[in-house]
Formats: structure tokens, C-alpha cells, sequence
């Protein structure tokens, strides 16, 4: 049947891989300093296997989202930025995979709300945080 799980745990029980990215990105957002792997395992729950989260924790590290460092044998993972500058990242790749720059601007300013064009202004002025 469609959506049942089969004997060796099939799709009901089973994580799309941006979901675990997400949830793994999540836990370790909220903890506050590096985990390894058996500890973002720890904190997930829900019978992953190890291997899957060190799966997901290097996909993660080579999309930039997370810094590692050696400890012992093993690595520890951090956040890259805080969530505001991991969107703002993903929105640069983004842009950066478009070879017309300004029409993909124009057309993404032209969809903006009026309160999220009011603020984009603001961001855009001299004061900027970033902007030299």
C-alpha cells in the first residue's frame, strides 16, 4: 500500500533530505557551541543511523552552512552565520547561478511588499551594516 512503511522501515517513517538538513541545522543552532555527530544523533532522536547524520553534517560543510574542526578523530560542527546570514547566503548562490543579475533583481524587488520595499530602502542606505 502507498505510504506504509515495509518491513525495513519504507517511506512513512522516512526524512526527505532537506527536512534532516534542516533539523540537523536546527539542532545545532540551538546548541550553542560545536557538537560532533553522535551528539547532534543524541539530540535528534527518531532512530537515525550514525552514518546518515555525518552524511548530512559534510553535505552541510560543503555547502558552507557549517564550520568543522578536528577533535580527536572525529569533527565538531557549528553554524557558518546565524539564520539571517545563512538565507542571505543562499539568496547570494542564488543569484550568483544567474547570468542576468538585473533582471532577476528587478523582477525579485518588483514582487516585494510594500513594507518589505520600504525596508529594503532602509537596508540599501548609507548606514547599511555591510556596505562600505
Amino acid at each position: 500500500m502507498p505510504g506504509k512503511a515495509g518491513p525495513s522501515g519504507g517511506e512513512a517513517g522516512r526524512r526527505a533530505a532537506g527536512e534532516l538538513e534542516a533539523a540537523v541545522l536546527a539542532v545545532l543552532q540551538n546548541a550553542g557551541s560545536p557538537l560532533s555527530a553522535a551528539e547532534v544523533l543524541d539530540r535528534l532522536g527518531g532512530g537515525l543511523a550514525y552514518t546518515t547524520v555525518v552524511t548530512i553534517l559534510g553535505r552541510l560543510h560543503g555547502k558552507a552552512v557549517l564550520r568543522r574542526h578536528k577533535d580527536g578523530r572525529s569533527f565538531r560542527y557549528a553554524p557558518a552565520d546565524d539564520p539571517a546570514g545563512l538565507a542571505a547566503r543562499r539568496l547570494a548562490q542564488m543569484l550568483d547561478a544567474e547570468p542576468d543579475r538585473e533582471r532577476v533583481l528587478a523582477r525579485f524587488v518588483s514582487g516585494l511588499s510594500g513594507g518589505d520595499e520600504e525596508l529594503l530602502r532602509r537596508v540599501l542606505g548609507d548606514g547599511a551594516p555591510g556596505r562600505g
